[in-house]
C-alpha cells in the first residue's frame, strides 16, 4: 500500500507510487505582487478574522513559487485572481493573461464582479484564451445571482467553462455565502461547470446535494480535512461514502501558497479519508486532468 507523503519533498514519490504522472492542483494563487502582499497581510491578522493563527507557508517570490510547484510535480494549475470591487477584475485578467503566456503550466485564468462592463470583459478573457474563471462570493461581497451577471453566466454556461467558486460560509462567512445563492443560481443554469472550493465548508452536506444533483458541479478539496480545517469546520464522516460515490467529480485543490501548513499536508489528509486509491488518482490528476484538457 501507498503511504502518505511525510513532506514536501516526499511528494513526488507519493503521486509515482500511485501510477500518476504529477498532480493537477485546480485551486493556486498567482496574484499582481501588491495585491498579494495585501492577501498575504490579511492573514497576519487571521486570529482576529478566524481565531485561529494563520502562518502564510510560502511567502516566497513568483519565480520561487513556481519552482516549488515544480519540485512538487503539479503539472498544471491556475492563477484564480479575484477582486474584491468593481473595476479590478478587468485589470486582474490582463495580468494573469500576461502571466500565463509562455507557461505551459499555468491554466489562463480570469475573473467578474457585477458591474456594467462584465460581459464585455469576460467574453474579452474567453477569447484570448482563458480557461477557467475564479469567483470569491464573501470577499467581492456580491450575490451571485445580481442581474448584471445573468449574460455572464449565460455565456459561461454555453463555453462549458470551468468556475471555481467560493460560495461557503468558510472560513468566513458574508452576506451571501452559503448554499442558498447557489441553489438558485444553478435552477437558472443547470449547465454551469462550477467547482465548488473548499467543497463548500462548512455547508459540506448542502454542496455535496449539489454535485450529486447536477452534472457539471464539481468540488476541490481545498483545505479539506486537513487539520487546521477539521478543528474549526469538520466533517462529518458519515458523509464519507457520498464523498467516495462522487469520485468522478472531487478535484484536488490546496489553495497554495497562502496555506498554513505544507503542501504535503493537504494529499496525506485526503489519503488518510480511506476512500481508496482509486479515488486519489482520480481527484490528484484524473478529474483535473479530463476538465482541462491536461496531457501527462
Amino acid at each position: 500500500m501507498t503511504t502518505p507523503p511525510v513532506d514536501d519533498a516526499d511528494v513526488p514519490r507519493y503521486w509515482r507510487e500511485l501510477g500518476l504522472p504529477g498532480l493537477v492542483d485546480v485551486h493556486v494563487h498567482f496574484l499582481p505582487e501588491r495585491v498579494q502582499a495585501k492577501v498575504w497581510a490579511y492573514f497576519a491578522g487571521a486570529e482576529t478574522h478566524y481565531g485561529a493563527a494563520w502562518p502564510i507557508q510560502y511567502p516566497l517570490s513568483d519565480t520561487d513559487r513556481l519552482e516549488h510547484l515544480g519540485r512538487l510535480g503539479v503539472r498544471a494549475f491556475p492563477t484564480l485572481p479575484y477582486p474584491h470591487k468593481s473595476g479590478m477584475a478587468a485589470w486582474l485578467n490582463d495580468w494573469s493573461a500576461e502571466f500565463a503566456a509562455g507557461r505551459p503550466q499555468v491554466l489562463h485564468s480570469a475573473t467578474f464582479h457585477p458591474e456594467p462592463e462584465a460581459a464585455s470583459y469576460v467574453e474579452t478573457a474567453l477569447a484570448a484564451g482563458a480557461r477557467v474563471f475564479k469567483v470569491h462570493v464573501q470577499v467581492g461581497a456580491f450575490d451571485p445571482r445580481h442581474p448584471l451577471l445573468d449574460p455572464v453566466w449565460a455565456r459561461l454556461e454555453k463555453t462549458g467553462t470551468p468556475v471555481v467558486i467560493h460560495c461557503g460560509s468558510g472560513p468566513l462567512a458574508g452576506e451571501h455565502t452559503g448554499p442558498e445563492p447557489m441553489t438558485g443560481l444553478l435552477e437558472r443554469y443547470p449547465r454551469l461547470q462550477l467547482v465548488i472550493a473548499h467543497l463548500g465548508m462548512p455547508e459540506y452536506r448542502a454542496f455535496l446535494d449539489l454535485a450529486e444533483r447536477y452534472e457539471r458541479v464539481h468540488l476541490d478539496t481545498t483545505m479539506f480535512a486537513t487539520d487546521f480545517t477539521e478543528r474549526l469546520m469538520p466533517f462529518d464522516p458519515a458523509d464519507r461514502p457520498r464523498l467516495a460515490a462522487l469520485r468522478d467529480k472531487v478535484l484536488l485543490g490546496s489553495d497554495f501558497p497562502s496555506i498554513p501548513y505544507p503542501y504535503a499536508h493537504q494529499l496525506a489528509a485526503l489519503h488518510r479519508l480511506d476512500l481508496g486509491e482509486e479515488w486519489l488518482r482520480a481527484v490528484l490528476w484524473s478529474n483535473g486532468a479530463r476538465l482541462f484538457g491536461v496531457a501527462p
